[in-house]
């Protein structure tokens, strides 16, 4: 589906630009912005490796079972369905650490691999667990602590001014989440262990 929107942005995209005569700025945008994403990906690069390999370590240290000790209590209400010494449970906690952090591009890679640690426990494998869309929630809403390197660059020493609100805004859009994910989950329309019993 998304491949069809592309085409057809594209396919306007030029349309228009022949129509108005800025066809060669439509051109030029697409080999600037081509540029572009290749330049974000590259230097995602090094990022994910960093994170990867420091989760990597972490987790023969002994040191992600710690820490996924410490929240356990929050982690058991949150993910019922996820035993206590998966590894996923080590991957979620330390990308709800790095979202915490403002550490967007550290979060990537290890929500990931947090999904893809969660898909093995998932017997339909087409179909999202309610853990599964409840990292998801908590993921996309994320609570920020500290604002991340882009907003501080953006804003200079005016981002100490939406520091508290920061906090409470995201505070309340992960609470709000997660009640949202969890009243769904127990309605019987997206009661997935149901429907697959009932198969």
């Amino acid at each position: 589906m998304l491949n069809y929107i592309w085409f057809g942005m594209i396919l306007i995209s030029v349309v228009v630009g022949t129509i108005t005569g800025n066809i060669d700025a439509v051109t030029e945008a697409a080999i600037t912005m081509a540029k572009t994403a290749v330049e974000i990906a590259i230097s995602l690069i090094g990022i994910m490796a960093l994170w990867l390999g420091t989760m990597k370590i972490a987790d023969e240290s002994g040191l992600i079972q710690i820490i996924a000790r410490g929240l356990r209590p929050i982690t058991i209400r949150l993910f019922p369905d996820v035993p206590d010494d998966h590894p996923a449970i080590g991957s979620i906690v330390l990308n709800m650490a790095a979202n915490i952090l403002g550490l967007g591009n550290a979060a990537t890679p290890l929500g990931l691999k947090a999904m893809e640690e969660l898909q093995e426990l998932n017997s339909k494998k087409d179909t999202a667990t309610n853990a599964m869309c409840t990292f998801l929630a908590i993921n996309t809403s994320s609570v920020q602590i500290i604002l991340p390197a882009t907003v501080v660059g953006l804003m200079g020493a005016a981002s100490n001014q939406i520091f508290i609100t920061t906090i409470i805004a995201t505070g309340l859009s992960t609470a709000a989440a997660v009640i949202a994910v969890k009243t769904l989950e127990k309605m019987d329309r997206f009661n997935v262990d149901r429907e697959v019993q009932d198969d």
